[in-house]
């Protein structure tokens, strides 16, 4: 019998098993697993700021890389049903199959309820803090199964194919763990440890437990013996870590609980031991199926994780955002130095793009690519983002910090000349463009950003001298945007100087105060961008031809910046109708991805992806306060409520 989920839409609910720390994310209707393969992307994610793996509606880890997030993968079934590998709990006589995290945290329960009994599978990597204050966050995962009725049949289906499934694998058994070795290419090996008879792992053959058993996956070789005490240990530490970072974010009460788990998220994406926070766990999910529109998004870029930086600063994560802030800093340790587009997780600047011929690709759609070749990219606009995110992280939390940060004020005014060098020059833009550089919109705003706030941070700092100079070009590439970016005969700013197409990235003028949401150019490109980039209460980057032909998917991120566009220029019914139905196509964890198909509505793209819950928030932060131009305020509270 087929396992599936039934989620109604925009409900919150407590599991009836009795277990009150479960909650249960209902969000859309049901989908159907057919064929092994996962429809809208039915998975949760699971991480500890190392990795991170996505875990299938029926329980099937189906990608896995291990240790980094970087790494060649274990499993990527999610890239070749066939040969891509895969780590699946399952049972005989499955009846129905129940998913949800844990409350406020990042633990996957999973509920199997058979004809012969019912259990649960709550998948984990663990991540909580040692007696020495430091992070405990190995390359490893968890997965405990517990008994809650009758005496079901439960099945482990393991196929591993490291190296991007360029491998087969030895297993290798003695009186500790299993072993998994490549028995070619790179070396790798892998450990598991259970209180599971191997052989079952082994052959898939059915078996019983008692009341609970546990697997524990790991890249490397524990030195401290397993056993279910420890197992029990860190999954109750791992719980409270999680409950504990929750009850310190900030968020509006408006769909807290969708907010939380998109914070969630985004921790999920950042990597502990640098601070680089990536665009998503994935390579290659394809933004249109059967298409070439696959990339590598496991890499932190500067202009992403500096707004989500800026967010966790607003969220009351200010460690966190400081952990970001020196990633990117310590790049630019020298004044001649600029900043690179994107970066390796441990900073990495060469992030050579190959393709993986042997993979099929997620639903037949090639080429599957490891690497990502933007990073050799022109993109104008890093400083703008990255800038405000600085002065936005000092004036949240730190203000008087920087008085005292020297290296901070030369790499502001090192970013300061990059600004004045170029920004009269075309780039890349935002969208990655591979054919030609341009004047884009959007990048020559941007480094009006970066003028804006390096003014205010010299401000800040009794510079006064040097904002007047900030302020001054300000203004002069604010006249330039406005002489050469307006398009009387479109009505609008285009998305290039004499262009004739939109950009929803200038709906972003609106967010950074460009102009204010009165003004007649202001509402009339927030109304042409409605007219010509919306399609079905989704919002397209653009509409025109690119190297890569027509775009047909909308991205999620460009949906939340036309809603907030809408909302500030006073359509609010256009707004929260486009909202309403944005949220409802979340999968059943309240997980987004990169872009959606605006005629089915279906996730697709990397994911999940941090843009998009990024763009969430903001919304959120935006609809669910008191809202004035320029300047918001708003009665927010940490996210934990009592039971």
């Amino acid at each position: 019998m087929s396992a599936y989920i039934t989620r109604p839409a925009h409900t919150f609910k407590a599991l009836k098993s009795g277990d009150i720390e479960t909650q249960k994310c209902m969000y859309k209707p049901n989908i159907k697993r057919n064929m092994g393969i996962v429809r809208n992307y039915d998975y949760g994610i699971i991480g500890n700021c190392t990795s991170a793996a996505l875990i299938s509606s029926d329980c099937s880890i189906d990608w896995l890389c291990l240790p980094y997030f970087d790494s060649p993968s274990l499993f990527a079934r999610i890239l070749d049903s066939g040969k891509g590998g895969f780590f699946k709990i399952t049972a005989d006589n499955i009846l129905d199959i129940q998913q949800s995290y844990i409350r406020h945290t990042a633990i996957l329960l999973t509920r199997f309820r058979t004809a012969e009994g019912v259990f649960e599978v709550r998948d984990y990597m663990p991540r909580f803090m040692t007696q020495r204050n430091e992070h405990y966050c190995p390359s490893e995962l968890q997965r405990s199964i517990r008994i809650t009725d009758g005496d079901p049949i439960i099945r482990v289906e393991l196929s591993a194919r490291p190296n991007y499934a360029t491998t087969d694998t030895e297993y290798i058994w003695n009186e500790e763990y299993l072993k998994i070795v490549t028995k070619h290419g790179d070396y790798n090996s892998y450990y598991i440890y259970t209180d599971i008879d191997t052989d079952y792992i082994k052959t898939g053959k059915p078996f019983h437990i008692n009341k609970s058993a546990y697997i524990l996956l790991s890249y490397h070789e524990k030195i401290r013996p397993v056993d279910p005490d420890r197992i029990y240990t860190e999954y109750e530490r791992t719980k409270s870590y999680w409950l504990a970072w929750c009850a310190r974010t900030i968020l509006p009460d408006m769909h807290r609980d969708m907010a939380l788990r998109s914070a969630i998220t985004l921790k999920l994406l950042s990597y502990n031991k640098t601070g680089a926070v990536i665009a998503a766990p994935t390579t290659s999910l394809p933004e249109i199926i059967g298409k070439d529109r696959n990339w590598d998004y496991r890499y932190s870029w500067v202009r992403d994780a500096s707004m989500i930086i800026e967010l966790y600063a607003r969220m009351g994560h200010a460690n966190l955002a400081k952990h970001f802030l020196d990633f990117i800093l310590n790049r630019m340790l020298l004044k001649k130095e600029n900043i690179s587009v994107m970066y390796g997780i441990h900073g990495e600047k060469d992030i050579k793009e190959v393709i993986l011929d042997h993979l099929e690709g997620y639903e037949n759609s090639k080429p599957v690519r490891i690497g990502n070749s933007a990073f050799t990219q022109t993109q104008n606009d890093l400083y703008g983002e990255l800038l405000s995110a600085i002065f936005n992280y000092f004036t949240s939390n730190h203000g008087q910090e920087m008085h005292h940060d020297q290296e901070l004020w030369t790499v502001v005014r090192a970013m300061v000349n990059n600004v004045i060098n170029i920004w009269q020059k075309p780039d890349d833009g935002i969208w990655e463009f591979r054919d030609c550089p341009r004047h884009y919109v959007h990048s020559k705003l941007m480094s009006w950003v970066a003028m804006n706030k390096a003014s205010k941070i010299a401000t800040m700092l009794n510079k006064g001298k040097y904002a007047r100079k900030c302020l001054s070009i300000a203004e002069e590439i604010k006249k330039d945007i406005i002489e050469h970016g307006w398009n009387p005969q479109i009505e609008a700013f285009s998305m290039y100087y004499g262009s004739d197409n939109l950009d929803a990235a200038n709906l972003l003028m609106l967010h950074y105060g460009f102009l204010p949401p009165s003004d007649k150019m202001m509402t009339s490109t927030v109304r042409q961008s409605y007219d010509r980039l919306v399609k079905n209460n989704y919002c397209m980057r653009y509409t025109q031809p690119d190297s890569f032909g027509k775009p047909t998917s909308a991205f999620i991120i460009c949906t939340f910046w036309m809603i907030n566009a809408l909302y500030l220029t006073g359509e609010k019914d256009k707004a929260n109708e486009m909202f309403s139905n944005i949220l409802s196509k979340a999968n059943h964890l309240g997980l987004m991805s990169e872009a959606i198909d605006t005629v089915t509505g279906r996730l697709t793209g990397n994911f999940p992806q941090g843009y998009s819950h990024l763009a969430l928030l903001q919304t959120i932060f935006l609809i669910g306060t008191e809202y004035n131009w320029l300047s918001d305020s708003a009665i927010m509270r940490p996210a934990i409520l009592p039971l």
